[in-house]
């Protein structure tokens, strides 16, 4: 497996990665109405973490099979279709970075993708000099970010532009930023 910066021509097999991984992986959470409503409001790329160079690729054999970055931005959560307003940058010294859009392709689960790319945003962002780290975490997403240390700050649901009620969780996590 090889991981690397995702680059703007990669947005095509982001767009195929994302809809299967959600699909498949948040079946057993969500209805398939809140799938669906997410993957049309909240669920998609994020082409300034592609622009920003903190978004992640895994490759095997020539395909993507797992995407996830992390934020210097103000962002939460959400693609480009969740935009709207012009995403500023945070103060490292005492703002959170985000880690964001994390997707793993259904017959790649469970065999280390997220974690690998987990790792490389944490050193990341400790690098970039934050020392708090925040995300929006799907339920099915839950138990990678629990394993890596991140505790719920907060349970939430967002109503999304046709009504649907999705359930969220923000959770954080302190690291040790670079002396």
């Amino acid at each position: 497996m090889l991981i690397r910066k995702a680059e703007a021509s990669d947005i095509s097999a982001l767009e195929e990665l994302i809809p299967q991984s959600v699909r498949l992986l948040s079946a057993n959470y969500y209805t398939a109405e809140q799938i669906e409503s997410g993957l049309r409001y909240i669920f998609g790329v994020d082409s300034q973490l592609i622009a920003d160079g903190t978004y992640y690729v895994v490759e095997t054999e020539g395909e993507i099979v797992g995407c996830g970055g992390w934020s210097k931005r103000r962002t939460l959560y959400g693609g480009d279709q969740a935009k709207v307003e012009v995403d500023s940058l945070p103060d490292p010294e005492i703002d959170a970075a985000r880690i964001r859009a994390f997707f793993v392709h259904p017959d790649r689960k469970r065999q280390g993708i997220g974690s690998r790319i987990m790792r490389v945003c944490e050193e990341a962002a400790r690098e970039a000099g934050f020392s708090v780290l925040e995300l929006v975490a799907t339920l099915p997403g839950e138990p990678l970010y629990k394993a890596f240390g991140y505790e719920v700050i907060e349970r939430f649901e967002t109503a999304l532009p046709d009504g649907i009620i999705l359930p969220l969780a923000r959770m954080a996590k302190r690291i040790v930023a670079p002396d």
